[in-house]
């Protein structure tokens, strides 16, 4: 078979380690990796001592398009995704309008992608009160799982679903062998709510009335409805350390329940977070740094499985720039861009390395979305989506250099290590030292 592209670098990682060689690419696939000839005269990208990574797999993603492209878009995310090392996003059944309850509203979506999107994209479907019946449509519409909220999810046409209506959920996603996923958090009326009224601009505040007890209590949930039916169960952004023990238990009981955290959860603390800066708030709540050290401990003993990031971003009229209101202010962080320097600038510190990141980002994510045969690792036979990068190098996060729609990010202006150089997708490369010489090269999963 011709080669199209080979890449050279001293510091291919795969899933056995570090190694210096040679990876041949043809077709999109990846047809030789190591010590080897054949490529010489074809095209090469000479990455020297950088690091050559599979591409990170981001299985959690708010694209909002279509109907609310203005908060985002496959255009823009999907620009942002290739400059952060992203080859492969799944995108949310929420913000988009319509929301993706229905096979109808999943076929916008693809045809949204389809249209716009620059790298590999997939889908998850919705569970709201009341689509039981819509559901197996979606599941054979192709979608990787189903989310539910289990308390409100900051938009109305994406209603919370009772704990005791999620159980026929879980028996039909064990049929099909894809998870639920999950918001944790049971909300209940209590004096932090109050006291987040009383004083709307401090962080404090907002913290307090999003306690640990609400993610505690609806992990506790979920793990039981996951004892009784045996389906697999998954927990997005867990943030609560204090769920981590009935985590462990669930484990050792050899339970179906996986668990992602998220970068800012890992990146950020709440001492940290000064009144009126709401481009910090999310849902769940950015924590302690007692709390964080035990988030980063649990993803270094593999009871959190992957990072994600939740990229969630709006306008930023809605995030209540100006008034400094956290009770007002739209609930989500814009990150997608810097997933892979934030996390590597805290793991490094800690011990982690590349490879660790690697398997982090890459491979157990494409584990959780049954994509490992084909992605989530440089060896033969896999798609070659590839990120090039330079962990070492300093890059200050500015806005001339934000692709997402709205610039606005807690990221910006910061110091963080690890500078993306090239990303190949599907054997193009699609991003390169900020210009993009070949969009439109993803696929839709």
């Amino acid at each position: 078979m011709q080669t199209d592209l080979a890449i050279k670098s001293r510091n291919i990682i795969t899933p056995e380690g570090s190694i210096d060689g040679v990876i041949q690419i043809a077709d999109g696939k990846i047809v030789a990796v190591g010590n080897n000839t054949g490529w010489e005269g074809i095209k090469t990208i000479d990455a020297g001592n950088n690091f050559v990574m599979p591409g990170i797999i981001d299985p959690h993603v708010h694209i909002n398009e279509p109907g609310r492209t203005e908060w985002e878009g496959f255009d823009s995310a999907t620009r942002a995704a290739a400059a952060g090392g992203i080859t492969t996003v799944i995108d949310m059944p929420l913000n988009s309008s319509p929301v993706t309850t229905s096979i109808e509203y999943l076929k916008l979506k693809i045809a949204s992608a389809e249209k716009s999107a620059h790298i590999n994209c997939g889908f998850y479907g919705g569970v709201v009160p009341g689509n039981l019946k819509n559901l197996e449509a979606l599941l054979d519409g192709g979608v990787f799982g189903l989310k539910a909220f289990l308390t409100h999810s900051g938009i109305d046409d994406f209603p919370a679903t009772p704990p005791e209506q999620l159980r026929d959920v879980l028996l039909l996603l064990k049929k099909y062998d894809r998870p639920l996923l999950v918001h944790c958090e049971l909300d209940n009326d209590h004096e932090g709510i109050q006291k987040l009224k009383q004083h709307p601009e401090s962080y404090m505040a907002y913290l307090a009335s999003r306690p640990k007890s609400w993610e505690d209590t609806a992990i506790r949930t979920m793990i039981n409805l996951c004892h009784e039916t045996g389906a697999h169960v998954h927990i997005v952004h867990l943030s609560s350390a204090s769920a981590l023990p009935d985590i462990i238990k669930a484990r050792k009981e050899g339970l179906p329940l996986t668990v992602e955290t998220a970068p800012h959860y890992l990146f950020f603390d709440a001492a940290s977070i000064g009144d009126k800066q709401t481009q910090y708030k999310c849902a769940p709540p950015i924590r302690e740094k007692e709390n964080n050290d035990q988030l980063w401990q649990a993803l270094k003993d593999g009871i959190i499985d992957f990072i994600a990031t939740d990229h969630s971003p709006a306008p930023p009229s809605m995030k209540e720039t100006e008034s400094g209101n956290f009770e007002k202010a739209w609930g989500g962080i814009a990150g997608l861009q810097f997933s892979l320097p934030v996390v590597w600038t805290e793991a490094r510190k800690r011990g982690f390395t590349v490879v660790d990141i690697s398997r982090l980002m890459c491979e157990n994510t494409a584990k959780f979305l049954q994509l490992d045969s084909k992605k989530g690792c440089i060896k033969v036979n896999h798609d070659a989506d590839i990120v090039i990068w330079n962990p070492e190098k300093e890059i200050i996060a500015g806005a001339e250099q934000i692709y997402h729609r709205h610039k606005l990010t807690p990221y910006s202006g910061l110091k963080l290590k690890g500078e993306v150089h090239q990303t190949i997708v599907n054997g193009k490369l699609v991003f390169d030292r900020h210009k993009f010489p070949n969009l439109h090269s993803g696929k839709v999963l």
